[in-house]
């Protein structure tokens, strides 16, 4: 079973930057596309950004494509996303997601939660204008 741990979350100013991590125990981290999330209450879970399973592709939402990066560490288990100049409506719980099995190391899982199979608890995020 693999368990999700994020963390890296808080509050800062708009334009400031936050890293997030999010910790995986178990084996198929190192095969497994993973994606962050994020959920504001009221509303639906926003796909934010995935990266393969090589770490070689990734895909962003529009609205943080040019803010936030993706990247993952295979040493430590961990996936990261810097978020950099950071607005107010970027306010959200973010999460980590992953997908048990992949096509190949280079493939990506549609944007959308359905397509992602454990998830972890969440971190808060906080903009302040």
């Amino acid at each position: 079973q693999v368990q999700l741990v994020e963390s890296g979350g808080g509050m800062v100013q708009a334009g400031g930057s936050l890293r997030l991590s999010c910790a995986a125990s178990g084996r198929t981290f190192s095969k497994s596309a993973m994606a962050w999330f994020r959920q504001v209450p009221g509303k639906e879970r926003e796909f934010v950004a995935s990266i393969s399973w090589s770490g070689e592709n990734t895909n962003y939402a529009d609205s943080v494509s040019d803010r936030f990066t993706i990247s993952r560490e295979y040493a430590k288990s961990t996936m990261y996303l810097q978020t950099d100049s950071l607005k107010p409506e970027d306010t959200a719980v973010y999460y980590c997601a992953g997908r048990l099995y992949s096509v190949d190391s280079s493939w990506l899982p549609a944007p959308n939660r359905y397509a992602f199979d454990y998830w972890g608890q969440g971190t808060q995020v906080t903009v302040a204008s």
